[in-house]
């Protein structure tokens, strides 16, 4: 097998078959306890059994009680696993919620309090100042690249609202991209996730932040997503899109250290109110959101539309080229079964006009729009919504 090996700043062994490297790296490390943390999806896998069979010689547990969005008890829950093993590292074993409650387990595996204690915006804020165990990465899709993140995302478990821990402490100290393990994904959460991924680059980019360095990461995430995303939802066993959108993600993830958007907080939003899966909820918003975006930023949505391969973008003024953006996001998305509306969105629990204000009251608190090309106001969010339902 070809892995590459690249720090950026997190170790990263990447390519097929670098989920089998853990056990090496652990030993290498002195682990021999680790806990292994990841989702109710993941856990009667055969890929959970295959990857624990791969840590023979150590004393392995799993904790898998994760589900939907990550909230504060299942933290907790996974913080009393820990001690109960005497676990000496942390294994995150999933997509963006799995890794984010394991950030977050290793993290009150050694701090007193509640986790949302050290939510960046707390009153009494608590310091992150012990040291935090061992802690590996391996991602399960292709979407909210937490594997190379230092935050972790966690909601109330009553309110629901999203609260932000980070901290550059918070970073995994070695991250196994395979993308070996994300090829059994169906094709709607391929959809889903891929979108997270899309939208990661596209609103770093047009973040107003001076951040060049984050500005051609986020081109070149969207440059792979463009071609490997309808191949990864068409052919789930296609190995080379199966790497690449493993890539963009990651890109992403890096990229938007330099902000996001209103994208994310109309997302945000979705997921509090509605309990929507995150990356469904950017793919629904981001067209109705860049259809907003365009007076503020046409220069660079035409940037994007020529990167993204958008048929005719390279010989088109800006205003042409960023309006055959959207348009290109309008057919991605129904190429992939992405639903083009909020109202064309059947689920369990459905928005409708009547969550607009409840939806507006969360999104105009959420941060992620302070970078947006474009202000936003609450009758922009509650025009928005409007729009995109």
């Amino acid at each position: 097998m070809t892995i590459s090996r690249f720090s950026f700043p997190t170790p990263i062994h990447f390519g097929p078959g670098a989920s089998r490297l853990v056990a090496a790296h652990l030993a290498e490390h002195g682990i021999r306890r680790p806990l292994v943390v990841t989702d109710r999806g993941i856990a009667p896998l055969p890929l959970l059994q295959a990857f624990v069979a791969g840590l023979a010689g150590l004393d392995v547990a799993v904790f898998s009680e994760i589900w939907g969005n990550p909230v504060r008890s299942q933290v907790a829950d996974g913080a009393a696993a820990y001690k109960r093993h005497a676990a000496d590292a942390v294994i995150g074993l999933g997509g963006g919620a799995a890794l984010d409650v394991a950030k977050a387990v290793a993290l009150m595996a050694t701090h007193p309090g509640d986790i949302l204690e050290y939510a960046w915006d707390h009153p009494q804020l608590r310091p992150i100042d012990q040291p935090i165990p061992h802690f590996v990465a391996l991602p399960t899709t292709a979407g909210t690249g937490s594997e190379v993140g230092r935050s972790s995302v966690v909601s109330d478990d009553v309110t629901h609202v999203k609260k932000i821990i980070f901290s550059p402490k918070l970073l995994a100290r070695a991250v196994f991209a395979d993308p070996e393990l994300t090829l059994d994904l169906p094709a709607g959460i391929t959809a889903a996730t891929g979108m997270d991924a899309l939208a990661h680059n596209v609103e770093s980019y047009l973040s107003p932040e001076y951040h060049p360095l984050c500005d051609g990461i986020a081109l070149e995430g969207v440059r792979i997503a463009a071609r490997a995303l309808p191949v990864a939802v068409r052919d789930g066993r296609n190995l080379q899109a199966r790497s690449d959108m493993l890539m963009s993600s990651m890109m992403g993830a890096i990229a938007f250290q330099k902000d996001l958007g209103a994208v994310h907080s109309c997302a945000h939003a979705l997921s509090t109110v509605a309990d929507m899966h995150h990356g469904l909820a950017n793919g629904i918003m981001i067209d109705h959101v860049m259809r907003f975006n365009l007076p503020a930023a046409t220069a660079k949505m035409a940037e994007l539309a020529r990167v993204a391969g958008v048929a005719g973008a390279v010989g088109m003024a800006d205003g042409d080229a960023a309006q055959a953006f959207i348009a290109w996001l309008v057919q991605l998305k129904t190429e992939l079964g992405i639903p083009g509306t909020l109202g064309a969105h059947k689920a369990a629990r459905p928005v409708s006009r009547a969550d607009i204000p409840a939806l507006t009251d969360v999104a105009i608190r959420d941060g992620c729009h302070a970078t947006n090309p474009r202000k936003c106001t609450r009758e922009d969010f509650e025009r928005i919504f409007a729009e995109a339902m």
